[in-house]
């Protein structure tokens, strides 16, 4: 293993056992002199750890933006994070979502989350909430990822991408998506196979109503982080490789709750974060 690491992941596993405590601002700065609440809490201290992951590696942290998973919350907690500062919530399974956009709607949020995102680096930075679907997406519940959704994280196959981008044309919108490709191997994990990669990025270059963004995976789940980092290599190496191919794209959405420090490092410009900010799932 290379010494650097080593040193990030003690430095990361340290992090986790004592999590250094959220600072507090002494006045001004919005809503931070107030006593917070458990979300808000935990969503600064999320933040302040993106942005030493990036610091770490000499990346700006405006680079790296933060989807907080909401699937199974409760909308008054998703409320109160996107009073604090979250920008992007992102919904697993359609029909839940749906209801919760339906009440939540995109509102501004406005409040910044850290001392220094207030000073300018903020994550929200007033725009509306955007909403991505990060779940597995089946042909049929296509119309209402459209209807729904800015972005889709979990594009896998041909037919797929054409059912989407069908929609999306009736709909007169144009969609957002990542690739998800299953580096693992696992049954259990959706995703397109790492030689279909080029095939797929190929067709959705094709249609008019889809823009290709990315790509996505989920590595399969380490007590330590550290053994996530092979897949996020490999993620990285195969965006760099259809760039090479004249595949433009840009983001990579890899890394979650457990795991997204070693996905900065690797080059994640999407992380997907949802027990570290809302706690563990009911």
């Amino acid at each position: 293993m290379h010494p650097t690491w080593c040193m990030a992941d003690c430095r990361l596993r340290n992090e986790r056992i004592n999590p250094p405590s959220p600072p507090f601002a002494k006045g001004g700065l919005g809503g931070l002199n107030k006593l917070m609440s458990k979300v808000r809490e935990n969503l600064l201290r999320v933040m302040e750890r993106i942005e030493k992951a990036a610091q770490r590696v000499g990346r700006d942290p405006r680079e790296i933006k933060l989807v907080a998973v909401s699937k199974t919350v409760e909308t008054t907690r998703i409320k109160e994070a996107i009073e604090a500062g979250v920008s992007i919530l992102g919904e697993n399974y359609m029909q839940e979502a749906k209801k919760k956009i339906e009440e939540i709607g995109r509102p501004a949020c406005t409040e910044p989350a850290s001392r220094s995102l207030a000073e300018g680096r903020r994550f929200g930075g007033g725009r509306p909430v955007a909403w991505h679907f990060i779940g597995h997406l089946q042909s049929n519940k296509a119309k209402y990822a459209v209807q729904l959704f800015d972005m889709v994280h979990s594009l896998d196959s041909i037919p797929l991408a054409e059912e989407l981008n069908r929609r999306a044309e009736q709909a007169d919108r144009m969609i957002k998506v990542l690739i998800e490709i299953n580096l693992s191997g696992e049954g259990t994990k959706f995703g397109t196979d790492e030689e279909k990669i080029l095939n797929l990025a190929k067709r959705i270059l094709q249609l008019n109503h889809l823009s290709l963004e990315g790509l996505m995976t989920m590595p399969p789940y380490f007590d330590s982080p550290e053994m996530s980092r092979p897949y996020y290599i490999k993620l990285r190496e195969l965006k760099e490789r259809l760039v090479r191919e004249g595949i433009p794209m840009r983001e990579l959405s890899m890394g979650m709750s457990n795991d997204f420090e070693i996905a900065i490092e690797e080059g994640a410009t999407y992380v997907r974060v949802g027990t570290a900010i809302f706690g563990p799932r009911k």
